[in-house]
């Protein structure tokens, strides 16, 4: 059977199709109808141009092999598809799930202004069906090295690393200061985009190849950084970017201000059935949320099905245009405008509003002493400062505030224990090997890059793991797709 391969002028794009929003805020489950992927997905995969320069590689640090199993998919190849998916991606179902497509933007289908491939659906198709049909088994090594590896930090970067260094014959024991692996996967993705379900299956995976998890555990300060490094032949810090980005205007130590991670984390804990309540929850509240990036969709979409009275959304940028920016031409991932499925939800519940070129000046108490409104300005461009007489105030009981990570948290019993030091950036320093600090010490993910894409943090945890395995046996056949000074494709 031959695919189509005129299928991108004839096939529509088509997008997997999502439950009704009003019926999604009842509940937490994802917010994807069941089901409604695979009857499309083989159309869709047929569209794949398979074109001679698949910038779509070029766009995703991992390297994903899109037109390969694309086209194979399209030939109902679906096992030999999963083979090339699984062979560039440890977790698909995570970045299938969670990723902004950035090869997406690169497709060549998109440079005029077209439909790109669905090329997150096709792969989030090939990641569930390769887990429902058993493809996606353990693979334990066969040999053991002898060789110990440690990893901090069990976000998408540690487990990426430690997962490929277990698969290559190195005895690997992650730590974690949580009391369950998965870092952000687990605390500060809200389970309508990622159910934990699926986050424990992979990690019983790694635990039946052999990997080791202590959690519970914060290296530093319950077992001090040199003497673990000592224990082991490797040490791999994966620790993430969890500094929290401050908002210095008067009031922002009122109760009833908090930082939006923290928030997140206590609503996830509550799915995890780890607390009976959110210690920060917005029910019957009014609720505004300063910033306008993905951790403050998550916040809106909790914050409804927390059944907060109202939301409002304060982003210091301006509205984005809907299409491709003059400076942002085709095949780089442009700023336009987007529409997450939180923000759907409080469009059809009339339970939030979001405003543009919003700049928080202050947060002003009320009767009680707490958090009683929000005072906000126009933005003025370039540089964002507050308009002069544009301030008004927003009646509030919650704020939240969604502004980014800066960098690793100062820990200064891990930094001092293994060497490391803080770049310009606010990032641990490291060469582009990945090595950082005393000998035998690299930083993967977040912690050396800053704050940046779930596909980042695997590919580093995948190359920091292949830099490691060099390192303990002179060689290595890990794969190594990116360097440690890669960057976006962007202008």
């Amino acid at each position: 059977m031959a695919a189509d391969r005129m299928a991108f002028l004839t096939t529509p794009r088509a997008e997997r199709v999502r439950r009704d929003a009003r019926e999604r805020v009842e509940d937490w489950r994802e917010v994807y109808r069941p089901g409604s992927l695979l009857p499309i997905v083989g159309g869709q995969a047929a569209r794949c141009m398979d074109c001679g320069l698949p910038f779509c590689h070029s766009a995703c640090p991992l390297g994903n092999l899109v037109p390969d199993w694309n086209r194979l998919v399209a030939l109902d190849g679906w096992r030999a598809a999963a083979v090339r998916l699984l062979a560039t991606n440890n977790f698909p179902e995570f970045t299938g799930r969670l990723c902004p497509a950035p090869c997406e933007s690169a497709c060549v289908l998109a440079v005029d202004g077209g439909a790109p491939v669905t090329i997150k659906n096709i792969e989030l198709a090939l990641a569930d069906r390769a887990w429902e049909e058993g493809w996606d088994l353990p693979q334990p090594p066969a040999d053991t090295t002898g060789r110990r590896v440690a990893v901090v930090g069990s976000g998408p970067a540690g487990l990426a690393a430690a997962q490929q260094l277990t698969r290559a014959g190195h005895t690997t024991t992650v730590y974690e200061r949580a009391g369950r692996p998965g870092g952000l996967l687990r605390y500060g993705i809200p389970p309508f985009r990622l159910e934990k379900h699926r986050l424990d299956r992979r990690l019983d995976q790694m635990r039946a190849e052999g990997t080791l998890f202590r959690t519970g555990l914060c290296v530093g300060r319950d077992v001090a950084a040199d003497e673990l490094r000592a224990e082991c032949d490797a040490l791999v810090v994966a620790v993430g970017a969890g500094l929290r980005r401050d908002l210095p205007v008067p009031g922002g130590r009122l109760p009833g201000v908090h930082q939006a991670m923290a928030y997140l984390t206590g609503a996830n804990r509550v799915d995890e059935g780890e607390c009976p309540a959110a210690p920060v929850s917005a029910e019957g509240l009014r609720v505004v949320i300063v910033g306008g990036g993905d951790t403050a969709a998550d916040c809106l979409g909790t914050a409804l099905r927390q059944r907060a009275a109202a939301v409002t959304q304060l982003d210091i940028n301006p509205r984005p245009p809907e299409g491709r920016a003059p400076g942002q031409p085709w095949p780089v991932h442009p700023k336009v405008h987007r529409e997450t499925t939180s923000h759907e939800e409080a469009d059809a519940t009339g339970g939030g509003v979001r405003v543009f070129a919003a700049s928080t000046v202050a947060f002003e108490p009320g009767p009680d002493g707490r958090l009683g409104a929000v005072r906000f300005a126009d933005a003025e461009p370039p540089d964002r400062t507050p308009r002069a007489g544009t301030e008004r105030s927003l009646p509030a009981e919650l704020a939240l505030l969604a502004l980014g990570f800066t960098g690793p948290e100062p820990e200064p019993w891990l930094s001092a224990g293994l060497g490391l030091t803080v770049g310009p950036d606010g990032a641990f320093a490291r060469d582009d090997g990945f090595a950082a600090g005393s000998a035998g010490v690299f930083v993967a993910g977040d912690a050396g890059r800053g704050q940046s894409l779930i596909v980042w943090a695997i590919a580093e945890g995948r190359s920091a793991a292949a830099a490691v395995d060099r390192y303990l046996r002179g060689r290595t056949e890990l794969p190594d797709p990116i360097r440690a000074s890669a960057r976006r494709l962007t202008l």
